[in-house]
């Protein structure tokens, strides 16, 4: 329903607070009661201790030696209290060791030493990994890798939280000296060093020396997209969708694309990135362009583009996201197409800040921001109680430790929050990625997604320590004691329909926390799984090989919840990209009578997409 309808009557007046003036400056919201965010007068005397644990965060790399201690010791006097795990233990290494003699025997009979390695790890699957003593290499490290992975999880009385930080750390330690990392005991990296006769070393070491001066430009403030020979430019290979800037403050600006059709959807499309990258992972090259997909389908396309914050912007809070981003984007939107509703896509942490928007809204509408007609959720998490192996890094401890690394620093940077998600997948991430570039002497061909992944951002101290008390640590928005200014919202408030994309191999938001929205909001909820990982199943155009996504072809009604594997099981599975789906969604939530584009008046005009912000390192 339209706010402007005569019917319409809402339950109260919106707070002052959510009226954005294009013209006001930033101003940044009070800093909400028991959070560890501390600006300059709270800091007092403890001064000190946040310098101390600044410089102790920047030597651990961010992670926090308490909250992995505590874990540590919880874990060991648990199972010195657990004889009969002990046992079990024991009879797993008599099994390990049963194993040699047929193995052993195995390789002396075939005549040349090789004999298959059982197990799962993709490492160890090139034929080169049967052969001698490289098979009994890859034997002994699986075996360790399996004791430990026994004996660091099941312990009866260990915390879940601090059961998966020992079986994470373990994995960690473990990784470093799988025999896959050394030239001496990889059979492929002596293979091809006799094949180049060491050329490969060579071509290893000069990706190695570069790397090294990247890492030298990038503390001098020179980044890898601004060198001449880098492939992918931002308005010129990425980021290309024409459009033009039409709105423009402090923390945001908001685009709009240039329709390409004689008539478009009456209802525009406006999507709510994540402020942790740049929004154009959304809009890469033309072929895998989402952005240039929807306005070829007839869609009149809105996007936010969020500034990349410095160290000026410490006191941002995630309620400046709301008002000055989402709602300042909604109230511009609503100035330019009056009494239309609006299509809105929140892509990770933007579905995040989609959701608290929608929610407050829910409870208050207002008569000067556009109604919602629908809301899509692109990996984008409402409940965090299973938040995956990024909640690892989120106890009290860690987040007092990397508050004081964003006190001194007034932002957390990009390169940090890069290693953490590294971390989580560090197998395909660091280690592997080290042996085929330094051993192997193969550099990986830059692409377009490997462009965006390297233009990191900054995020606001105040905001990244409000998102991950207040989200990761106590679930306040699922659990309804999140406050938009000074008033709880609740997600039942949001009653437009729903579509909700998950990802099968998401480490940032896995698709059984993002699938919990069905009992959070009070909406008909299409729910989609895409195969592949947090950005490769979201950029998955039409005409990519080996897609396809699971969906439910009779919609779920309200209130009849199907639990994530009772879903799954049930699910259709679709070939090919899951946009076609969603577009058809979009379409069928729409205006059956199409209108023509709107015309950008020049007067709105700031700039040509896309834009001043995404530019800026």
């Amino acid at each position: 329903m339209n706010s402007t309808d005569k019917n319409f009557k809402p339950d109260r007046t919106m707070p002052a607070a959510f009226a954005v003036p294009e013209t006001a400056a930033l101003q940044p919201a009070p800093a909400p009661k028991k959070l560890c965010y501390l600006d300059s007068e709270q800091a007092g005397t403890n001064t000190l201790d946040l310098a101390y644990q600044s410089a102790l965060a920047k030597l651990t790399g961010g992670i926090s030696p308490t909250s992995l201690s505590v874990a540590m010791l919880e874990w060991l006097q648990q199972l010195a209290m657990s004889p009969g795990r002990n046992i079990e233990l024991l009879a797993l290494l008599k099994k390990h060791a049963a194993e040699w003699g047929p193995f052993i025997a195995s390789a002396v009979n075939s005549g040349t030493g090789q004999v298959s390695v059982t197990g799962s790890d993709s490492r160890f699957n090139r034929p080169e990994w049967s052969q001698w003593p490289y098979n009994v290499f890859a034997k002994s490290f699986l075996q360790t890798q399996d004791f430990w992975q026994q004996a660091t999880t099941g312990i009866r009385g260990v915390t879940p939280h601090h059961e998966h930080v020992v079986n994470f750390a373990a994995r960690q330690l473990l990784d470093v000296f799988s025999p896959s990392n050394y030239a001496i005991t990889n059979p492929e990296v002596l293979h091809a060093t006799l094949e180049s006769k060491g050329n490969n070393r060579l071509m290893g070491w000069n990706h190695w020396l570069e790397d090294q001066n990247a890492r030298k430009d990038k503390q001098r403030g020179i980044e890898a997209r601004d060198k001449a020979d880098y492939p992918y430019k931002v308005g010129k290979d990425v980021a290309v969708t024409p459009g033009k800037v039409i709105f423009r403050n402090a923390l945001c600006e908001l685009i709009q694309y240039t329709p390409q059709t004689a008539t478009v959807y009456r209802e525009p499309v406006l999507f709510v990135p994540s402020w942790i990258m740049k929004y154009y992972i959304l809009d890469l090259s033309p072929h895998n362009s989402m952005v240039r997909y929807l306005v070829e389908q007839g869609h009149t396309v809105f996007m936010i583009s969020w500034k990349n914050p410095g160290a000026e912007s410490r006191d941002l809070g995630m309620e400046d996201y709301v008002s000055q981003g989402l709602f300042a984007a909604l109230r511009k939107i609503g100035h330019l197409m009056p009494d239309i509703p609006v299509h809105a896509v929140g892509y990770c942490l933007g579905g995040t800040l989609l959701s608290i928007g929608a929610a407050a809204l829910g409870r208050h509408p207002r008569h000067t921001l556009p109604t919602i007609q629908s809301i899509t959720l692109l990996a984008g998490q409402a409940d965090f109680t299973e938040p995956g192996e990024l909640g690892l890094f989120i106890d009290d401890s860690q987040l007092a430790l990397l508050d004081a690394l964003m006190w001194e620093q007034g932002y957390l940077d990009g390169t940090q929050m890069a290693a953490s998600f590294e971390l989580l997948n560090s197998r395909d991430l660091i280690w592997s990625r080290m042996m085929r570039e330094y051993l192997l002497g193969i550099r990986r061909a830059p692409n377009d997604l490997m462009s965006w992944n390297a233009d990191t951002t900054r995020m606001p101290y105040r905001m990244h320590s409000d998102y991950l008390r207040h989200m990761f640590l106590h679930n306040d928005l699922a659990e309804g004691r999140y406050c938009v200014d000074g008033h709880l919202v609740r997600l039942s408030s949001i009653r437009e329909p729903m579509f909700v994309l998950g990802t099968e191999h998401d480490h940032v938001s896995p698709w059984k926390s993002v699938y919990k929205i069905h009992f959070l909001a009070d909406s008909e909820v299409d729910f989609v799984l895409a195969s592949g990982g947090h950005n490769s199943g979201v950029v998955s155009e039409p005409g990519h090989a080996g897609r396809s996504f699971r969906f439910h072809p009779v919609r779920q009604s309200v209130g009849n919840y199907l639990g994530p594997d009772e879903w799954l099981a049930h699910a259709a599975t679709g070939q090919g990209s899951w946009w076609p789906h969603w577009h058809k969604w979009l379409a069928s939530h729409s205006s059956a009578k199409k209108i023509k584009p709107i015309v950008i008046a020049p007067e709105h005009v700031l700039a040509d997409a896309p834009g001043q912000y995404v530019r800026e390192a």
